[in-house]
Order: structure tokens, then C-alpha cells, then sequence
């Protein structure tokens, strides 16, 4: 196969770090390259290169041999470079064809596109509906809308990126059922994702980042996942199932017949009912937007419910998070930037939000600013945060420290119950390991774990039991040993099993 797209010697810096180092690769037409690397590696630097929202300092693009310089993604997609972005960009009251018709000149662009998008939909098995409104698609339907609209605009090469993190296994199976056709038809993918059973599975060959630099490239075939996280991370990583035996305790979170509304007044639980006792690990599954936020708002105290009982050792707790807080209830919320941290507040003062007004950090309402600092420095220390010093604002940090910052501040020695939802979204497969490693540890001293998560092979590796929540109603929880990864994905989507 020729080249169809190389890069060679790909340089950019910002203040103070060089996120692509002298990055040299190439991509064949009619092949999947995976894109491997730990966050920060200059994934995304790269692939903003090259759909045209940064220019490179040094070094050269070629496309079919010949050096170009994008200057936009308009520019990039003209070229024949399309993304595909994690979350897609779509606007939500307008149907798939309307929003394929954004930015067409003429009379009624909509219509003269629709008859292109069920050719292009047939053509490669992207089955959507022209007619459809975006906010009645599934996930991986709109991911479908995103790579047409890549197609509709002639891109010959087609980014991905992080393109199964929000699908389940089944939808997962139809995206890569079209990758293969669009392999096979021509088209050139640059598949980028931290599960690495899919890159084993879907990709030709594999390139591998690590802090900018290009440390490896291999035919998939030649691969494993052994070699591939060894170097993404520079040092071996256990893939065995972390979660072993432990000792389960007495009941200490009973839920019965819990339903919610949502912001918008709709019921978002009905009737959910389990019983988690102490040292287990409850994973829950369930596609976004089925009732997993309301479940762990009313637990933590952030969302009142509209019937049911909740009760922590046995008895009702106040509505109030910093009271269950106290309680024991410790909770990692999804939206770790704006919820989980004040991003303006130095990583010393997000690590005391909790207990800032307590000794020995508060003396008779007056902060203690040496014990502010002792207590960052330890925790720091013992969570491996990365940070150039305790007074560093919290949003300088990349995703996985902040991560940490939320762990080391919840997680403290009173924690009896964490809520954890979706812990390791978007962290590399180091610090996956070292939250994972975390999480597990406090089971050992009897805390209980209700983990929300969207990825099966993380459910399947830490938890005791799994549920799935689906239009609010919750499936389970069944034993990890007795449900199978499709049985969950059918679950997910309202499937009989």
C-alpha cells in the first residue's frame, strides 16, 4: 500500500513543553492506524495539526507526496482530512439532515443532501435516518451523522477519536463494522483509544506516543497488550482481573423502591431497590442519560427523591452532601472539573475543601495556612499527584492529577461508602491503574463502592456484582460471574436477555 497521508519530523511547542517532539509517521490508503499514547503524550497536539487548529514549528505534511500546509478545518476537510470527534457536534433540535446541511448555500439544502446521505449510508452501512431528529439518536447513531458528515465533505482520511467511549459493545460492533468497509473501500482511519482489545481487534498497525516523541511502531499482528501499555507507560501493567476475594461485611447502603426526577421533572429512577454491604464493589451500567446521575445525586444529598428509602448503618440520613459527608459517604463526581474541583483554587485549597473549617486546618474559624500546606504536601505525596507545587491552580493540572486531587481530598480515613462515577473517564491506562489500585485498597478496610461506569472491561474487572440502569430501571444487580459482557451491552439498550 502507498502512502497516502506522512508526517515527518512534526514539531510543536507551547510555554514550557514540547508537545510533539520530531514526530515522524505515515498512513497508508486502505488501513487503520491506531494513535496509542498516556494523556499528554501529544495525541490531541497531533491530530490538531493536522485538521488544521495548529501549525507545527517544524517539519512537513505530505499528502499523495506532495507538501501542504492546512490552514483551517474547512481547509483540512477540502484536503481530505475529516474528524470524527469524541462528542459530536451536532445541534440537537434539528434532524440528521439539517445538520448535514449546515453551511450549504442555495434553496433548501436539506432536502437536495438527504438522497447523498442514504447513498453514503448504504454505500458503507451507516443506517440513519435523513428524517431523524439528533436528540431522538443513540450515541452511536450520531457518531454515524459525524463520520457522514466527514464522508459528504470527500475526506479520504478519517480521524477517530476516543470514538467507542460513550457506545455500548453492540454499538461498538456496528462502528467497526463500518470502519472495516470504509478500509475496504479505500479510506484511510486514524483510530485513536485506550482500550486496547480494540486496537487489537480493528487496526492494521499502531503507533505509539509517549511525552511527544514517537517510541514505537508495530504491525497489530506483532502486538499485545502487554507490549503496547509497557510502551505507552514505560513499565509493565498488570491486565489479570484486579478485583480478588474479600471478606463482605454487613449491609451498610439499603435502597428500596427509589425513584427521581430529573431537572426537567421527569422520572429518571423507578422503583430501584439493592442492598450494598461492606468491602463490595456494586458496578452499575447503563447508556448516559439513564438515570445514573439522579441515583448518585440523591445518595450524596445533591437531588431530593420523590419516593423510596435510603439507608446508610441502618438508618436516614439528612439531605444535606457535607452532612453524609461526614456520615462517611464519599463521592467522586463525573464532572471532575467543574464539580469535582474549583478550578481557581490552588491544588492545597481544593485538597481542604472538605474539612477546611475542621482541625487541625481551621483553628477557631481561622485557617491554619501551615497545616493547609502539611496536609497538601502529604496527600500529594501520597497520591503521586503531578504538580509543580502545592500553590498551582487546579485547572493547570491535566485530567488524570485532578483526579487524584478529588481522590486524596474524599477518600479519607472516615470514608465507609464512595461513590464513584466514572473514575477513570479519559485517564490514561497509568493512572486508570493507580485509581483502580486506590479504590480497591479501601475495600480491604470494609468501605463499600457503588462504581458508575460506561466501560464494561473496568465493571468487569473491579466489581462484586453489576447492574444496569435502563430508562431509570435497574436491572440486577447480578453476581460478575454469572453475567457476560453482551448480556450487559443488551441490558443496556433494553434488549431481552
Amino acid at each position: 500500500m502507498s502512502n497516502f497521508l506522512e508526517l515527518r519530523n512534526i514539531t510543536k511547542r507551547f510555554p514550557g513543553v514540547v508537545a510533539n517532539d520530531a514526530v515522524s509517521l505515515e498512513v497508508k490508503a486502505g488501513e487503520v492506524l491506531a494513535l496509542l499514547g498516556e494523556n499528554g503524550a501529544g495525541k490531541s497536539t497531533l491530530i490538531s495539526i493536522l485538521y488544521g487548529l495548529y501549525r507545527p514549528e517544524e517539519g512537513q505534511i505530505l499528502l499523495e507526496g506532495k507538501p501542504v500546509q492546512i490552514a483551517s478545518p474547512r481547509h483540512a476537510l477540502q484536503l481530505g482530512i475529516g474528524l470524527v470527534p469524541q462528542h459530536p457536534l451536532l445541534v440537537s433540535r434539528h434532524t440528521v439532515a439539517e445538520n448535514l446541511a449546515l453551511g450549504s448555500s442555495g434553496l433548501f439544502p436539506a432536502g437536495r443532501i438527504a438522497p447523498k446521505i442514504e447513498q453514503l449510508a448504504a454505500q458503507y452501512g451507516l443506517t440513519v435516518d435523513p428524517k431523524a431528529k439528533i436528540s431522538q439518536l443513540s450515541p452511536g447513531e450520531k457518531q454515524r451523522v459525524e463520520i457522514l458528515r466527514s464522508l459528504l465533505g470527500g475526506a479520504r482520511v478519517l480521524i477517530l477519536d476516543e470514538p467507542t467511549s460513550v457506545l455500548t459493545p453492540q454499538e461498538a460492533e456496528s462502528l467497526f463494522a463500518v470502519m472495516r468497509n470504509l478500509r475496504e473501500a479505500g479510506k484511510s482511519l486514524i483510530f485513536i483509544s485506550h482500550k486496547l482489545e480494540e486496537v487489537l481487534s480493528i487496526t492494521d498497525r499502531i503507533v505509539v506516543l509517549r511525552r511527544g516523541k514517537v517510541v514505537g511502531g508495530l504491525a497489530t499482528k506483532d502486538a499485545t497488550k502487554q507490549k503496547l501499555a509497557e510502551l505507552m507507560v514505560g513499565r509493565n501493567v498488570d491486565f489479570s482481573r484486579k478485583r480478588q476475594p474479600v471478606q463482605i461485611g454487613a449491609p451498610i447502603l439499603e435502597v428500596s423502591n427509589l425513584s427521581a426526577k430529573n431537572s426537567r421533572g421527569l422520572e429518571a429512577l423507578k422503583n430501584v431497590s439493592f442492598t450494598l454491604a461492606q468491602g463490595q464493589v456494586l458496578g452499575v451500567a447503563g447508556v448516559a442519560g439513564n438515570g445514573q446521575s439522579e441515583l448518585i445525586e440523591v445518595l450524596a444529598g445533591l437531588h431530593p427523591p420523590s419516593s423510596g428509602q435510603v439507608k446508610f448503618e441502618g438508618t436516614d440520613l439528612e439531605p444535606n452532601p457535607a452532612k453524609r459527608f461526614e456520615a462517611g459517604i464519599a463521592h467522586i463526581p463525573e464532572d471532575r472539573i467543574h464539580m469535582g474541583t474549583v478550578p481557581t483554587m490552588t491544588v492545597a485549597e481544593n485538597l481542604s475543601l472538605r474539612q477546611y473549617s475542621q482541625a487541625p486546618l481551621s483553628n477557631n474559624g481561622i485557617r491554619d495556612l501551615i497545616a493547609l500546606e502539611t496536609n497538601a504536601k502529604e496527600k500529594i505525596l501520597e497520591y503521586t499527584i503531578a504538580t509543580p507545587s502545592s500553590q498551582t491552580p487546579s485547572r493547570l493540572l491535566s485530567g488524570g492529577n485532578i483526579q487524584k486531587v478529588i481522590l486524596a481530598r474524599e477518600l479519607g480515613a472516615n470514608a465507609k461508602l464512595i461513590l464513584a462515577v466514572h473514575p477513570t473517564y479519559g485517564l490514561d491506562i497509568g493512572a486508570t491503574d493507580q485509581v483502580h489500585s486506590v479504590l480497591l485498597e479501601r475495600t480491604k478496610s470494609g468501605a463499600a463502592v457503588l462504581l458508575v461506569s460506561e466501560d464494561l472491561e473496568e465493571l468487569l474487572s473491579l466489581s462484586d456484582q453489576i447492574a444496569i440502569l435502563y430508562h431509570g430501571q435497574l436491572k440486577g444487580p447480578f453476581p460478575v460471574t454469572e453475567i457476560t459482557r453482551e448480556q450487559i451491552g443488551l441490558y443496556m439498550t433494553g434488549g431481552a436477555v
